[in-house]
């Protein structure tokens, strides 16, 4: 046989690198308490990198019981660019942690749930992270996989959620900081009904805030529907009343309600920051585009779709979910142009 159709096996590496096999498998295994030295470990990566290796996932999967492959259930995440970056922290960490993923997408339809679980039950995957566009409450139906709840929660199975509550108390408390007692909030809904609870819980935030610093929302403009035309409405109105009531700071629900806030203020030739401060959520790609920068409050989906696949490779490992239950991720402040200090 020739050497290039050659497979490299631990043998080969272990050989190369002067080490063992049992070295080298627990190495390349990631082994929970295997004690390898993390150089040994990355030497060993670079080695099989290096030699082509490629494991025999089949013969791997009859000795273990495990494909090393994880499910990805999306509820609309493949098909929005809004949580995208959840898909990529799922796969770079599975990846980093030996592991491939599988997808399959239910399009916010209760009635694929349980199909999909099936599907990827048949595909032998070892776990499955459900992934979320929306968050809120699911009623799953029965699997034998473990799961792992991105961006929502069943129950007491572990979840992972932006921690929205804090996000809202935190924008009410940047503004104060910076001298804005007078903020109009634009973007929550005219009723109790919100799409998801983490809406709920950043506007519970924001009023809990308010309250600690003896402060009355300026004015209240509600929007069911969190886009660029929203906004630009809302801040119409605001803007249609006497230039001396204006108030010195606008919390946008979310940067799409905030590029409407933009927009209007732009039509009545008034200059974001300078005459009126706006301050939002999410920290879409837009939001670094319009000019200024809008200064944001970023949802961690990158950070939320790697925690849940580290959670899961873990449970999968042995490894015991944290006593604290949904894991609560911060939204950090991206701060750009668009907050100035109070006049």
């Amino acid at each position: 046989m020739s050497r290039s159709s050659h497979r490299v096996t631990l043998a080969d590496i272990a050989k190369h690198l002067g080490v063992s096999t049992a070295t080298v498998s627990l190495a390349l295994n990631g082994k929970p308490g295997s004690r390898i030295p993390e150089e040994t470990a990355w030497k060993v990566r670079e080695a099989a990198r290096e030699l082509g290796y490629r494991p025999n996932t089949l013969a791997r999967a009859l000795k273990t019981g495990r494909t090393h492959t994880i499910g990805f259930l999306s509820d609309e995440v493949t098909t929005t660019r809004f949580a995208s970056p959840m898909i990529t922290g799922i796969v770079d960490e599975a990846e980093r942690l030996g592991h491939a993923v599988m997808m399959a997408e239910t399009g916010h339809r209760s009635d694929r749930f349980a199909p999909a679980l099936r599907t990827l039950e048949s595909r032998n995957v070892d776990g499955v992270v459900v992934g979320l566009m929306a968050s809120r409450e699911l009623d799953l139906p029965k699997t034998s996989l473990p799961l792992v709840i991105c961006n929502g929660q069943a129950g007491d199975l572990p979840a992972i959620l932006p921690d929205d509550y804090a996000a809202g108390r935190d924008a009410i408390d940047y503004l104060v900081a910076r001298g804005h007692r007078s903020i109009a909030l634009i973007g929550r809904f005219p009723d109790e009904e919100t799409p998801s609870f983490s809406i709920s819980e950043r506007m519970r935030g924001i009023d809990a805030a308010l309250a600690h610093h003896g402060i009355r929302l300026h004015v209240e403009g509600y929007a069911s529907v969190w886009e660029p035309a929203s906004g630009y409405a809302r801040m119409s109105e605001i803007l249609d009343d006497d230039p001396a009531n204006y108030p010195t700071a606008v919390l946008a629900a979310n940067d799409r309600l905030a590029l409407g806030v933009y927009q209007a203020m732009q039509d009545a030739g008034l200059d974001v920051a300078s005459t009126i401060s706006v301050l939002s959520f999410d920290d879409e790609d837009l939001a670094a585009l319009v000019r200024p920068g809008l200064t944001t409050f970023r949802l961690p989906y990158q950070e939320m779709g790697a925690r849940a696949a580290r959670m899961l490779v873990g449970l999968l490992s042995g490894e015991q979910p944290g006593t604290e239950n949904p894991t609560l991720l911060p939204l950090k402040v991206v701060e750009r142009g668009s907050v100035s200090q109070a006049r």
